[in-house]
């Protein structure tokens, strides 16, 4: 199929990493499912896309913390046999200390983050695996490989999501279904304000902050070139090579049954 035979199904698509990803995927060809939240949002940029690209545009107004919602959007991904691209963009950060959030805090990031992602990419795999056709984008953060004293929640989501995709990843090999990893830094999102993450972008250093723009731009390079693991902001790709080797001979060193002689009694 040529993109213009295909669907490509955004969440988180109403603003940010999400709204750009639909401007490039419809000036690719692609007819559009949106999800988000916001009715407003997602109906102008409807709009605005369907007129400069001339492709089919649906938008989906859901809460994806919601159980309810989510099956919704599950039922959209197996009845529609033509969408051909998944973009789990939909994600939220608490950054705050974990003694001191609000349970209903954590339960958000991990409704959103995690369970969703999850659930919609079950919901979508049967499809693409019978057409032998699909790519499915799982946008996690930098801080899956690293905690923060106000991240412990949101570290442990996006953890999750890299554990996640590399599996499916390994499941998937050989098959016409693709699966990226997408790692972005700061970005310049609605994300970074005082009454979504509790961090202003205003306070963060601005030579570490990338664009949306920037960072869509480098994630569809990846997906084109055929990534995997796509670091958006990172120059020397050799440090994450390192790092998964690293990673990979940690894991083989478990695989023995004594403890380790540091344990043992002399």
């Amino acid at each position: 199929m040529s993109p213009s035979d295909k669907t490509a199904l955004v969440t988180g698509a109403s603003s940010g990493i999400g709204a750009v990803y639909a401007e490039h995927l419809a000036a690719r060809g692609y007819h559009l499912i949106l999800v988000a939240r916001r009715a407003d949002r997602l109906e102008a940029l409807a709009q605005t896309l369907s007129q400069a690209h001339g492709v089919r545009i649906r938008s989906v107004v859901a809460d994806l913390e919601n159980d309810a919602d989510v099956g919704r959007i599950e039922a959209v991904l197996a009845e529609d046999d033509g969408i051909r691209m998944l973009v789990n963009n939909a994600g939220v950060a608490r950054l705050t200390p974990f003694a001191k959030a609000s349970g209903h805090d954590s339960q958000s990031q991990i409704s959103l983050n995690v369970v969703a992602l999850t659930r919609l990419t079950r919901a979508a795999l049967p499809g693409f695996l019978a057409r032998n056709d699909g790519a499915i984008v799982n946008v996690a953060s930098v801080l899956a490989i690293e905690s923060l004293p106000i991240s412990a929640v949101y570290s442990g989501t996006k953890a999750y999501v890299m554990a996640f995709t590399r599996s499916l990843q390994s499941e998937l090999a050989g098959t016409g279904v693709r699966v990226q990893l997408v790692l972005p830094g700061v970005t310049a999102t609605d994300l970074w304000s005082e009454d979504v993450s509790g961090v202003p972008l205003a306070v963060l250093d601005k030579d570490s902050v990338m664009s949306t723009r920037d960072l869509v731009d480098a994630a569809l390079r990846g997906l084109d070139d055929g990534e995997s693991v796509t670091w958006p902001s990172v120059e020397d790709v050799q440090l994450w090579n390192d790092f998964d080797q690293a990673r990979a001979r940690l894991f083989g060193a478990t695989q023995r049954g004594l403890p380790a002689s540091r344990y043992r009694k002399n």
